[in-house]
């Protein structure tokens, strides 16, 4: 099984790794083709568990032994992005040189019962679709700067990460030419 790890915090905020130093994590922990895509902490490897949870709880304790600070991981399959992907979840939206399309990845159940779509307080993002565990943004670049909050109240769980959209697709196309 082909997984993708979306690991949040990998160089920003003064966590810097090298994406050698990340690859070498993975593949200590027994996983096969290890490979990385941009330097902002996504994996790709194979490996022949189908137990996410395990997976997720045996990579995050990896890296925090290795690099000294808690990396929250968020695990995929290519299958599972390939049924993001089909979705299409911003054919609707036109994007224009102000707005940026997201995926928020989460591991925690995201609410079903959410009236969408939802705004930001600051009008600087807008929530336009959920999946059990994914969420689709569209940011708002106010003064040609991005987002800087979040939802209002428990909208969205707290532990999460994103990738542009536009990112995603390329993630997904090297994740299957390897």
């Amino acid at each position: 099984m082909t997984y993708i790890a979306f690991l949040r915090g990998i160089n920003v905020g003064g966590h810097n790794v090298k994406m050698a130093v990340l690859r070498d994590i993975f593949s200590s922990l027994g996983f096969s083709n290890v490979r990385s895509y941009i330097n902002s902490g996504n994996i790709f490897f194979n490996s022949s568990s189908t137990d996410k949870p395990m997976l997720t709880q045996t990579i995050e304790a990896a890296l925090k032994g290795a690099l000294g600070y808690d990396v929250p991981t968020f695990l995929r399959t290519t299958e599972e992005i390939n049924a993001i992907l089909e979705q299409e979840p911003f054919k609707d939206i036109t994007l224009d040189s102000d707005k940026r399309f997201c995926v928020l990845f989460t591991s925690e159940h995201i609410r079903s019962d959410l009236q969408l779509p939802i705004s930001s307080s600051k009008n600087d993002m807008e929530l336009i679709g959920v999946g059990q565990y994914e969420a689709y943004i569209v940011w708002r670049i106010i003064n040609g700067r991005p987002p800087s909050g979040k939802f209002g109240g428990n909208i969205l769980p707290s532990s999460t990460t994103t990738r542009f959209y536009h990112t995603l697709l390329k993630i997904q196309a090297a994740a299957k030419s390897s």
